[in-house]
């Protein structure tokens, strides 16, 4: 039975202004008189303060809440209630056709949800809870994604702190937060300890901590000697203390990213639906994690091939007035996974020659940038993956039109 259907036995409506120490609530009859209005504490004692309230209205009633995951709406979902996550953006909206001014109060605001919850419900979809397992993987692969950001702040602060006094270690090697950059920065900390490096002894340090690059030493000694910059006494002394902690917590980030991948991986590997997403060329563990978390197993969310698009940001927004007509860049998405979706498509280039030809083809015969023609590319690839997952059948080339024809082209 769809949500619509069971909306006609709702006897009441609410709404939940949730907050980080307290959340307001309101609950609304079907005429719009209001039933209960009250703060609760999050804490034990406000949680079961909140299921009490509630339960004078039924056991089961819809409530609008501005998030679509956390402790609070968990906690509602498992005492059988059914959740309806509400974008900021429409609730701000909402708002306006009560106040023009524009007035903060989380009473009028857990109103506002519960009233317009009311009138829209038959417009909006449930958020569906998830089984334990995929709950698992969101939470590692977006704590994950928290966890790189931090990585990637860090290796900027590191590069910076070189920059300043030590350029060298910078230049080196490919990246600031590969090991072995890492390696020469805790082990040649000033410029002066790296200006007794000499094609034997670089060649040393590249085997001691066992380099994997193609770069032979005596290219990598010369290009320490082209970058060996130096700033005063006083900032070295500084700056190199600094580099050597920043080097330290970079490699800790590291591991714990690696860490995060095998966990990911070990997880994924259990789910039923694992293997529709991993058949898919360019699509590793973690990419599988990411776009299985953040589509979900609901079928039922996206009936469409278009839902899904637009829910991931790749489908342009159209706006059209009189004889004005715009087509724009979508920013109220799922931008996790329409990231994860720009990376599959990049990835797949290396892989299936009609996607790399599909590239090429935007690039170069309708001049669209690279951003732009990496989008259509993953608008694509997702159109495959929503009727793959709909049906419940893993990627098969062969039976993929468009990367027929490119292997037989190519």
């Amino acid at each position: 039975m769809s949500d619509r259907d069971n909306s006609r036995d709702w006897p009441a409506f609410a709404g939940v202004d949730w907050g980080g120490s307290e959340h307001q609530l309101c609950v609304l009859d079907a005429t719009g008189t209001r039933l209960t209005q009250q703060r609760v504490t999050h804490d034990v004692a406000g949680l079961t303060e909140l299921d009490t309230a509630l339960a004078q209205h039924g056991r089961a009633l819809p409530i609008a809440v501005e998030r679509a995951e956390g402790l609070l709406v968990e906690h509602l979902q498992a005492r059988g209630h059914t959740v309806f996550p509400v974008s900021p953006r429409i609730a701000a909206r909402a708002r306006e056709r009560y106040r023009v001014a524009a007035v903060k109060d989380d009473r009028f605001d857990a109103f506002v949800l519960a009233d317009t919850l009311r009138h829209e419900h038959p417009h909006w979809r449930a958020l569906t809870p998830p089984s334990p397992l995929l709950a698992e993987i969101k939470a590692l692969t977006r704590d994950r994604d928290r966890l790189q950001q931090t990585q990637q702040a860090t290796e900027s602060q590191l590069r910076a702190i070189l920059e300043a006094y030590h350029p060298a270690p910078a230049r080196l090697f490919s990246s600031v937060d590969r090991q072995i950059t890492l390696h020469f920065v805790l082990d040649y900390p000033t410029p002066a300890a790296a200006s007794r490096i000499k094609t034997t002894r670089m060649n040393g340090f590249l085997s001691r901590h066992r380099y994997t690059g193609r770069v032979p030493g005596q290219v990598l000694a010369e290009r320490l000697r082209e970058n060996l910059l130096a700033a005063s006494t006083g900032t070295v002394a500084g700056k190199s203390y600094s580099a050597q902690s920043f080097a330290r917590l970079l490699q800790l980030l590291n591991t714990q990213l690696a860490e995060y991948d095998d966990a990911i991986a070990a997880a994924v590997t259990e789910h039923p639906d694992m293997p529709i997403f991993a058949s898919f060329p360019g699509v590793g563990p973690v990419l599988t994690g990411t776009l299985l978390a953040e589509i979900g197993e609901d079928r039922a969310r996206f009936p469409t091939p278009a839902t899904l698009l637009a829910e991931s940001g790749l489908a342009p927004v159209t706006r059209a007035s009189g004889r004005s007509r715009k087509v724009r860049f979508r920013y109220a998405a799922n931008t996790i996974l329409r990231e994860a979706a720009m990376w599959w498509a990049y990835n797949s280039m290396k892989e299936a020659p009609w996607a790399k030809a599909a590239f090429r083809d935007a690039r170069d015969q309708r001049g669209q940038h690279y951003h732009r023609a990496l989008r259509g590319l993953a608008a694509r690839w997702m159109r495959v993956l929503w009727t793959c997952w709909s049906t419940h059948t893993p990627y098969d080339p062969k039976r993929h039109t468009t990367a027929q024809a490119a292997l037989t082209t190519g």
